[in-house]
C-alpha cells in the first residue's frame, strides 16, 4: 500500500514537472499506480500457486510483457476519458513507450521478488517435509529395534517360569510379578526419552531380579556409579540389552558363578557406562558375535546422536567389555 502511494506521488510530481496542473497530474499518477498495483498483484498471485520450472521462464516473461502492455493500454484509453484536454491526451499517447518500459521494469521486479520468495518458501517446506519424514523413519526404526528385543527376553522368561511351575511354584509366582513390573515400566517408556541414570538402573534391577530367579546363585552383579553421574541422562532402556548380552556370553556356556559388573562415570561431557562379563573364548565368540542386542544399541545411538563412535567392545584376559558414551547437553 505504501509503495503504491509512493509510486503515485512520484509520477504525479513528474507529470506536474511537464507543466500540467496538480489535479491532472494526480489523476494520471493515481490511475497508473492502480493499474500497476493490479498487475503486480496478478503476477504475485500467479507465482504463489505456479512455479515455472527450468527452461520455462519464457512463459513468465510473456506474462510480464502482457501485464505491462495492459497497464500502458489502460492509461491510453482511460486517461482521455478523465481529462479530455487535447494537450494532455497527446502527451499520454507520446509517453506510451516510456510508460510501457517503466511498467515492464516494475512488474518484472515484482515477478523476480515473488519468484525468489515463493521458491524459498517451497524449499523450506520441502526441507521440513524431508526432516519430518526422516524423523518418522528414525522413530519407526527405533520402535522396530525395541520390538525385536522385547520378545527375546519375554520368551526366555516365560520358559523359565514354565520350568519353575512344577517344582518351585512360589518362585514362579515371584518371577511372574517381577516380569509384570518390568514390562509395565517398559511399556511406559519412549524410545527417544532421556531418563536419569538412577532411574535406568532402578528399572535394570527389575530385569536382573528376573534373571537371578532364572540362574539362581550363578548370577552375581556389581553396580558402581560415580555420584556425579546419577542425574546424567541417557536413552531409556539402553542398558538392558548390554546386560542381557553379558549374561548370555557369561552364563550360557558355563556352570559356575559369573559376576557381571556395571560401572558408570562422567568424562568431560559424556556419561560413560562400562559393562563387563567373563567368557570362555573356546565356546563364545565375542569378538565376532556382538549379537543383535549390541548392534541394536549401536544403531539406536547413531539414530539418536548421529554418531558411530559412541560404543566399543573388546575382549581381554577372558573378560568381555562393552563401553558406551552418552553425550550430555
Amino acid at each position: 500500500m505504501a509503495c503504491g502511494f509512493g509510486w503515485a506521488a512520484l509520477q504525479t510530481y513528474i507529470i506536474h514537472s511537464f507543466g500540467f496542473l496538480w489535479f491532472t497530474s494526480t489523476i494520471d499518477g493515481l490511475l497508473s499506480a492502480v493499474l500497476l498495483a493490479g498487475a503486480c498483484w496478478l503476477i504475485n498471485n500467479n507465482l504463489r500457486y505456479y512455479q515455472p520450472g527450468k527452461g520455462s521462464y519464457i512463459n513468465l516473461f510473456i506474462w510480464v510483457v502482457a501485464l505491462a502492455g495492459i497497464c500502458a493500454a489502460g492509461c491510453r484509453y482511460l486517461l482521455p476519458l478523465l481529462n479530455t484536454d487535447a494537450i494532455f491526451v497527446n502527451f499520454v499517447i507520446q509517453s506510451l513507450t516510456i510508460r510501457f518500459f517503466i511498467n515492464f521494469l516494475a512488474v518484472g521486479w515484482m515477478a523476480m521478488i515473488s519468484l525468489l520468495w515463493y521458491s524459498q518458501l517451497d524449499q523450506r517446506e520441502t526441507m521440513k517435509r524431508k526432516t519430518e519424514a526422516e524423523q518418522l523413519a528414525r522413530d519407526a526404526e527405533l520402535y522396530n529395534l525395541r520390538q525385536q528385543l522385547q520378545p527375546h527376553f519375554l520368551f526366555n522368561s516365560l520358559n523359565s517360569i514354565n520350568a519353575l511351575i512344577g517344582f518351585k511354584p512360589d518362585l514362579a509366582r515371584t518371577m511372574i510379578h517381577q516380569l509384570s513390573d518390568f514390562l509395565r515400566g517398559t511399556l511406559k517408556k519412549d524410545d527417544q526419552q532421556q531418563v536419569p541414570l538412577s532411574d535406568e538402573l532402578a528399572h535394570l534391577n527389575l530385569y536382573l531380579d528376573i534373571e537371578k530367579v532364572r540362574f539362581g546363585h550363578r548370577l552375581q552383579t556389581e553396580i558402581s556409579c560415580d555420584p556425579r553421574c546419577g542425574a546424567a541422562l541417557l536413552p531409556s532402556m539402553l542398558l538392558q540389552p548390554l546386560v542381557e548380552n553379558a549374561i548370555k556370553f557369561g552364563l550360557y556356556d558355563t556352570t559356575g558363578e559369573v559376576t557381571v559388573s556395571i560401572r558408570g562415570e562422567m568424562e568431560d561431557h559424556y556419561l560413560v557406562v562400562m559393562v563387563q562379563n567373563p567368557y570362555d573364548p573356546q565356546t563364545s565368540r565375542p569378538k565376532k558375535g556382538t549379537g543383535f542386542g549390541l548392534r541394536g544399541v549401536q544403531r539406536r545411538l547413531y539414530l539418536l546422536f548421529a554418531r558411530n563412535d559412541l560404543m566399543e567392545t573388546y575382549a581381554n584376559d577372558n573378560i568381555f567389555t562393552t563401553i558406551i558414551k552418552v553425550p550430555q547437553v
